[in-house]
């Protein structure tokens, strides 16, 4: 698996980790999956990854940000 990508999925841990144990506090605890929360913050981190590519290789013409901003809209990301 690609280095970036394991770094991430330890990111998203974290972030899901810190997520969980905030939600036990406020949520009934068999409401808050930590699966569900990883795989959304994972999701969340690499289409981040893809958006920052797309800005990175921005174009004159705007192609990459069409793009990034397509990516934004398709997967509902806020930033």
């Amino acid at each position: 698996m690609n280095e970036r990508i394991k770094a991430l999925g330890r990111q998203a841990s974290k972030l899901a980790l810190e997520e969980y144990y905030a939600r036990q506090k406020t949520e009934f605890v068999g409401d808050v999956i930590y699966s569900d929360i990883y795989d959304q913050k994972l999701a969340d981190l690499i289409i981040k990854e893809c958006m920052e590519w797309c800005d990175a290789y921005a174009t004159i013409d705007g192609t990459a940000q069409q793009v990034r901003d397509s990516i934004k809209h398709y997967f509902g990301v806020e930033e």
